[in-house]
């Protein structure tokens, strides 16, 4: 399974670890990814997805089928029939 989170699209990227002695190490920043189960209301189901808790905390916030709209509205797949 990917290391990306499937509403966002966040991914690992490139950087570099740097030491005491300012020598460069090339490294991976991963997201902080979480397998998390929602329950919709609206539609009366749950729904699993691998998200990054940056996306799970914006759903706490907005709502999980008001944010799951603003994506679908933005032309992104949600993987869900809203």
């Amino acid at each position: 399974m990917a290391r990306i989170d499937v509403l966002t699209g966040k991914k690992p990227i490139t950087g570099h670890s740097v030491s005491h002695s300012n020598v460069k190490t090339n490294r991976w920043f991963a997201p902080n990814l979480q397998k998390k189960r929602f329950y919709i209301p609206e539609l009366d189901k749950w729904v699993t997805m691998k998200v990054a808790t940056s996306t799970i905390r914006t759903m706490n916030k907005l709502g999980v089928y008001a944010y799951l709209k603003k994506l679908q509205k933005q032309g992104v797949d949600v993987g869900i029939k809203l």
